[in-house]
């Protein structure tokens, strides 16, 4: 049994600091580096690539919505070449920077609104596929379990890891639970613990109304801005571990 834990890194920015990067870096085995969009610079963006190769952790692209100042949850209406052309954009700022550093940039998986919006929208979920198979179509393609991402992805012949979230709650479709709606992220570390169990040992997930759904997750997010995600992080693949879990990156050879 075998589960990789990713998390949302580098999204600090100018004078601000979010999440707990370097904490984080030491329990999870691939990164999320946000490309300068919705969160990060380009100070940011160096810092955390070296970072992740010095604790060994793989790289991915974490492009989003051009939205700053809403932190790329807001959707925006693009056209499906505006997409397809700001996330080659973004990619192509991470990749350099991995290029420099002699590290390859393992798998894309959009941000925020722009992977709920691609989870649900083939237009959108093609131009996303399209975009990273032209930049890096040996990378991964990370999106939502059972979505129009993953489906796009194989589709046009990208290799894709299916992702579930240890914190965050599930509507009866399969989608994650708006933001804006109450208990829509899961607090408590036995509230946490429990669903990532769920994920790994039963496929499956208990959604907002109770029902059981069948959920088979290649990787598992920790939201990097989230409160105690180092920690909880750090206790939760140790669980794993301990009941013979592998825990590697997607791209990691067994």
């Amino acid at each position: 049994m075998r589960i990789d834990l990713n998390a949302d890194i580098g999204e600090s920015f100018g004078a601000y600091t979010i999440g707990e990067d370097q904490a984080l870096f030491r329990h999870i085995t691939s990164a999320n580096i946000a490309c300068g969009f919705h969160a990060g610079d380009f100070n940011v963006i160096r810092e955390t690539v070296k970072s992740a190769k010095d604790f060994g952790v793989a790289i991915g692209a974490h492009p989003g919505y051009p939205d700053l100042q809403g932190f790329g949850r807001r959707e925006l209406q693009m056209t499906a070449r505006e997409i397809y052309n700001c996330v080659v954009y973004q990619i192509g700022a991470l990749k350099v920077f991995c290029d420099i550093h002699g590290v390859p940039l393992q798998h894309v998986k959009p941000h925020g609104a722009l992977y709920n919006a691609a989870a649900e929208k083939s237009e959108i979920a093609e131009a996303i596929a399209e975009a990273v198979y032209d930049s890096i179509p040996e990378a991964y393609l990370f999106g939502l379990c059972n979505s129009e991402l993953i489906h796009a992805g194989q589709k046009i012949g990208l290799k894709t890891a299916s992702e579930a979230f240890a914190d965050r709650r599930y509507t009866e479709d399969g989608r994650l639970c708006s933001r804006l709606l109450p208990d829509a992220v899961l607090k408590s570390f036995d509230d946490i613990l429990g669903q990532v169990k769920e994920f790994v040992f039963n496929g499956r997930v208990k959604t907002k109304s109770g029902q059981w759904l069948t959920l088979q997750a290649d990787t598992i997010c920790f939201h990097g801005d989230g409160k105690n995600a180092a920690l909880y992080s750090a206790e939760i693949r140790k669980v794993l571990e301990d009941a013979g879990v592998l825990v590697r990156s997607v791209g990691k050879p067994i």
